[in-house]
């Protein structure tokens, strides 16, 4: 029987504990799951490419089946050379629906044999997003609370001269 790996792309500037527990829950589902940082110049990204995949590297230290992966090209065509049709979004908010269900049904215009699986996060966690995790550490706040526990120092100024 074929391993069945899920992918999970974002760009993950930066992980969030939402990340994680999407992360986690996709690894008790499926065999492997495949993180997928995503260039996302246009986005203008806090982090750079290499940090963020870092950062993720060292929140799922305790996850065994995931690998990290960066990317710049369309999902679908990453899946395809992951060998996998199987997208991994989560979903904190009705706002997030939309936008989520038009991607899925671009990815299936593209390639029909794309499976879309949407995922919420614990309620604890549905609240989190890059953006206000961002916007915190613009202003200076503390942020620890948002995201995982491993690299919360790693935002906040401490040292990190081995990320780049």
């Amino acid at each position: 029987m074929k391993e069945k790996i899920a992918l999970y792309p974002g760009t993950f500037d930066p992980i969030t504990r939402g990340h994680l527990d999407i992360i986690e829950r996709a690894g008790k589902i499926f065999d492997g799951v495949i993180v997928a940082v995503a260039e996302s110049s246009a986005k203008k990204p806090m982090f750079s490419l290499q940090k963020r995949k870092k950062l993720i590297e060292l929140a799922t230290t305790h996850c065994k089946n995931i690998q990290i992966v960066s990317f710049n090209n369309l999902l679908v065509d990453l899946a395809k050379e992951m060998g996998t049709n199987l997208i991994v979004r989560g979903l904190r908010a009705v706002s997030d629906f939309e936008y989520e269900l038009q991607m899925g049904y671009a990815n299936a215009s593209l390639d029909p044999n794309i499976e879309t699986i949407y995922l919420m996060p614990n309620l604890s966690n549905a609240f989190i997003s890059s953006s206000v995790v961002r916007t915190i550490l613009h202003h200076g706040g503390d942020v620890s609370h948002l995201v995982p526990e491993p690299i919360a120092g790693l935002l906040e100024g401490e040292d990190d001269v081995y990320l780049v």
